[in-house]
């Protein structure tokens, strides 16, 4: 893999002014990825030492005709579980502000290490962790469900917000179908859905279900997604491997009415199943990009879609479950059709593992991508903790990353969960840092769904003191621009590699920044739109 450039972030002032815009133009270069970065001290020799410190008076810089290259890509997420209170908040009656603190705790963690992504669970079982018309306030957030935090804050907002302030993609997790963790139903809110709608619940095992097969429930899940999508700055929508739940011996799911009612003929039970879970998949898609054609929809399967003894087409695997079979998850049929941007199959396996191998999953995955980006789930919450004698070994998730980037269609990894690495194993995730996250780099592109269109940046001037430089526009900035990315350099041929400075503007229509002066001879502006795409650099030079 490509040595990827080292950033640093430092603090930046924005001030903002609010003009009149001008022209408009259209944006055809091709896709980069939700804009956002991360970043870790330079250690480049003579990184910090300007040529010369600016006067205090401003000195207008002159634009030069210098193309800047582009960054280097790699997905690079983490999932933050909250049911059950995995991750976070660490528990359901701490006070808020500390919960807050808990959380940033987090995304500071991982932003050191050179993160690019959190992957938060804000839907877990019929609740949420923002304030819903559809579904009540998570007990796993306040402690009693429907219980509203004791802050007039809207959670969702600030956790977005400050994820964006590090240069972290935010995608929301959700879980579609799960209805409760548990049969005791006396705890749930009366604003819950088995309190409203008891005709949509299905009781297997020891839980609860939407059933999938009924159109209510589908037209519900659509907009639970929809209030999220029109409400909030995210940049992906989430699901993990539940759909239909995971079988239990001799136990069957019991949707045999549903299936009676609804099926068209000649149609099997499990072909019913899998076109329901198909239907949705295809419909929230369509409801995310009529919506935001920028937010990405992405899915996090079981990491096995048909064991080969099954199909020919599937691994050379003897999964106990698998998603077509037992899931009704027909994930290959979703890449085909360009139902999702992503996939990151769960490979919490060991490399060699004989029953589901890392390394030949892996494999698998990287030939049947269909043009989908695909990233791999890691486990390191297995390091120490699993029967498996590979898991004893810190150095399995490096091993496992070092194959990963031998495949050019894998784009990346996400790792489970957020403790995994920060209370249990902080020695895997410094080896992760040292050997392999050394360096930071922005997350994979999106196509964009046709033409996108937006007010491209034009800088009229940029004047810089010792203390301040300050950019200023000829128009207000688009809503579609995210970020600026900002770098200096003494050497023009040193400056694409130099600390890099990003500056969150999304939506906010500014027509001036001011950011903390570099005080080196070259600054490089790039502007970076929702998706991802970098639609307008510029270089300049102080006289």
């Amino acid at each position: 893999m490509k040595s990827l450039s080292r950033y640093l972030f430092l603090a930046l002032a924005i001030g903002l002014l609010f003009s009149a815009c001008k022209s408009k133009k259209n944006i055809t270069t091709g896709p980069q990825p939700s804009g956002t970065i991360n970043t870790t001290p330079s250690t480049s020799p003579g990184a910090s030492l300007p040529v010369k410190k600016l006067p205090m008076a401003p000195v207008a810089l002159q634009p030069l005709n210098y193309q800047m290259p582009e960054m280097p890509r790699e997905f690079r997420g983490v999932w933050i579980a909250t049911v059950a209170n995995i991750d976070w908040p660490i528990s359901p009656t701490d006070a808020y502000e500390k919960q807050k603190r808990d959380f940033l705790d987090i995304l500071d963690y991982y932003k050191n290490l050179n993160f690019n992504a959190v992957i938060v669970q804000i839907r877990t079982a019929g609740d949420a962790f923002y304030p819903s018309n559809l579904a009540p306030w998570s007990k796993y957030l306040t402690g009693t469900q429907g219980k509203a935090p004791n802050t007039n804050e809207n959670p969702l907002t600030w956790m977005i917000q400050e994820a964006h302030a590090r240069g972290l993609e935010f995608h929301a997790w959700l879980n579609p179908y799960r209805a409760t963790m548990n049969l005791n139903t006396t705890d749930l809110s009366p604003e819950h859905d088995y309190n409203k709608h008891r005709n949509w619940m299905l009781k297997y095992d020891t839980k609860y279900y939407y059933n999938p097969g009924l159109p209510e429930v589908k037209a519900h899940l659509l907009a639970v997604i929809k209030e999220i999508v029109d409400n909030y700055d995210i940049d992906a929508i989430h699901f993990d491997d539940y759909f239909y739940p995971y079988k239990v011996a001799k136990l069957d799911f019991p949707d045999r009415d549903t299936y009676n009612k609804y099926k068209k003929p000649g149609q099997s039970q499990d072909d019913w199943r899998r076109e329901n879970v198909n239907q949705l998949i295809l419909a929230l898609n369509q409801t995310i990009k009529q919506s935001k054609p920028w937010v990405q929809f992405g899915i996090s399967p079981f990491g096995v879609w048909r064991n080969q003894d099954k199909d020919p087409n599937g691994s050379p695997t003897r999964a106990g479950q698998t998603n077509y079979d037992d899931l009704y998850a027909d994930v290959l049929l979703w890449m085909k059709n360009g139902w999702v941007d992503y996939m990151v199959p769960q490979l919490y396996w060991s490399m060699e593992h004989k029953l589901a191998s890392h390394r030949i999953l892996n494999d698998w995955w990287a030939r049947n991508h269909y043009n989908t980006n695909i990233y791999i789930g890691n486990g390191p919450y297995k390091i120490r903790e699993d029967s498996d004698v590979a898991w004893q070994n810190p150095k399995e998730i490096n091993n496992q990353i070092s194959y990963t980037r031998t495949l050019p269609t894998i784009q990346g990894n996400a790792f489970f969960s957020a403790k995994s690495m920060k209370i249990k194993n902080q020695d895997v995730a410094q080896l992760l840092k040292g050997e392999l996250y050394n360096e930071p780099t922005l997350p994979p592109s999106f196509q964009p769904i046709g033409t996108s269109i937006i007010d491209t940046p034009v800088v009229f001037n940029v004047e810089a003191n010792a203390e301040l430089t300050t950019i200023r526009m000829a128009n207000p900035l688009d809503p579609a621009i995210r970020y600026a990315l900002i770098q200096g350099a003494n050497e023009l041929s040193q400056l694409a590699e130099s600390t890099i400075h990003p500056v969150w503007v999304g939506g906010l229509r500014t027509r001036s920044l001011e950011v903390k002066s570099l005080n080196t001879k070259y600054l490089a502006i790039r502007w970076i739109d929702h998706y991802g795409r970098i639609v307008q650099n510029q270089v300049y030079q102080i006289p």
